[in-house]
């Protein structure tokens, strides 16, 4: 595990290299966004992006989406896997916004996990993105890169994962380095092919330090 020197270093050197990280779910308010964010699971930002715009057009309050049958919103996110269970978890959603939060997205994280295909992970981004309060959301890239590089347990839950980055990184800083530990494994320790010769970080990398000497 890291010591806090450690820990600063990979913070800093994170915020060097992606300073401007942020999400990359197209969306202009609450709403979209956590419409944009179920549909993103098992799916990459970038093919919801290219859906989202004409679903947005067409679907812009929960009542838009609740007043056609199931099988045309699935025609609608047909592209995006398991559309046929997303669908049916945004009509759940938008039938619960209306019942009970007067068709607007509560801001409360223990509230937005109540709606259907809201786990924790889009619970915490919406709660970040949305509403500006400090959350981590462990997806894919931050378990990986948490892991690769020993912020946390190798056999460390995703809950374990985030309450872990919660004690070890300061909470004004939650929110910045979650987008930038998925920029960070988006677009550099990837999983499949790390560029783990150029990594400023490669000396804190247990696995990078074996692929480095396995290649080399």
């Amino acid at each position: 595990m890291l010591t806090k020197v450690q820990i600063r270093h990979v913070l800093d050197t994170m915020t060097e290299m992606f300073p401007d990280a942020e999400c990359e779910l197209t969306h202009s308010n609450p709403f979209e966004l956590t419409i944009a964010v179920l549909l993103s699971a098992q799916a990459t930002d970038a093919l919801v992006n290219k859906v989202t715009p004409g679903l947005f057009e067409k679907y812009k309050t929960p009542e838009d989406y609740l007043s056609v049958p199931l099988e045309e919103l699935e025609q609608d996110i047909r592209r995006i896997g398991l559309f046929r269970s997303k669908a049916k978890n945004i009509q759940k959603l938008c039938r619960s916004l209306i019942d009970d939060y007067g068709g607007v997205i509560p801001q409360e994280r223990d509230e937005l996990v109540k709606l259907a295909g809201v786990g924790r992970k889009t619970a915490n981004v919406v709660t970040s993105v949305a509403f500006g309060e400090p959350a981590i959301a462990v997806d894919t890239h931050v378990e990986r890169v948490s892991k690769r590089l020993a912020l946390c347990r190798w056999k460390d839950s995703v809950l374990e994962v985030e309450k872990t980055l919660m004690r070890k990184i300061p909470r004004d800083e939650w929110s910045d380095t979650h987008h930038r530990m998925i920029f960070f494994g988006r677009y550099h320790c990837k999983a499949q092919s790390p560029r783990c010769t150029e990594c400023p970080l490669l000396d804190l990398c247990r696995e990078g330090k074996k692929r480095v000497k396995v290649t080399g």
